[in-house]
């Protein structure tokens, strides 16, 4: 946790290097304590939210392939989802690796299912990504993260946070497959079942790109999640 802080704004006094530690562990309880009372008897509720650079959707949408959006592990990200369902009237799909433990996967997605987020789970079975195809060629937006990977994954290069990095390549190729454009999309909590969401400029992935051209690409969300990262700081849910 304090090496990935130092990352994003370099090196502090230990006072505020123990407040920002403790912020990101508070923001991470109260948006799982969130999540987790979709299973409240009255049902869920759905957040506040704002949107920043939201024409950065309508660009996206125009070209009429479905939206690849990419995202990670700050506060809130699940909000994404449902605001995009309500609003705009486009299904969401969240792509996630299974949880290792049974009971806290179907804890977890039950939770997301209710507040209106549809879930698929990918690991290394090759077809797994035939449903993500048909959705996004039926309208409709599938959400990956950048920040996590499993070993053994297919990455690329880039610069994070002024470091070298990698981010995972599925995302490019889903695109890349698809026709769809990837939409770079963060969220941050500001306070009680509030949040607010930051679009970035969204790229396409030409079907028979140069491998320079998809490094271009990955570089492009590489630098839109250092930006958000650097505006938030303590909103980034990354324990390694």
């Amino acid at each position: 946790m304090q090496k990935n802080l130092r990352r994003i704004r370099g090196p502090v006094d230990p006072a505020q290097d123990a407040r920002e530690v403790l912020s990101t562990f508070s923001n991470y309880a109260s948006c799982l304590a969130e999540v987790l009372s979709n299973d409240a008897e009255t049902g869920p509720r759905p957040p506040e939210t704002t949107a920043k650079n939201a024409h950065h959707l309508g660009e996206a949408r125009a070209l009429g392939k479905g939206i690849v959006i990419v995202t990670a592990h700050t506060a809130g990200w699940e909000s994404v989802g449902p605001l995009f369902g309500r609003r705009h009237g486009l299904p969401m799909m969240i792509v996630m690796q299974p949880e290792p433990d049974p009971r806290a996967r179907q804890l977890h997605d039950d939770a997301r299912r209710r507040a209106g987020v549809a879930i698929t789970h990918v690991g290394e079975d090759p077809l797994a990504s035939l449903p993500l195809l048909r959705h996004l060629r039926a309208g409709g937006v599938v959400a990956l993260q950048l920040d996590r990977f499993a070993p053994g994954m297919r990455t690329r290069p880039v610069t994070l946070l002024d470091e070298p990095g990698a981010i995972p390549e599925g995302p490019l190729k889903l695109a890349q497959v698809s026709g769809a454009p990837l939409l770079p999309v963060f969220c941050a909590r500001t306070g009680y079942r509030q949040y607010t969401i930051e679009l970035y400029p969204s790229r396409t992935v030409p079907r028979h790109a140069t491998e320079a051209e998809i490094d271009g690409v990955a570089q492009h969300l590489a630098s839109s999640m250092t930006s958000f990262l650097r505006s938030h700081p303590t909103q980034w849910f990354n324990w390694s």
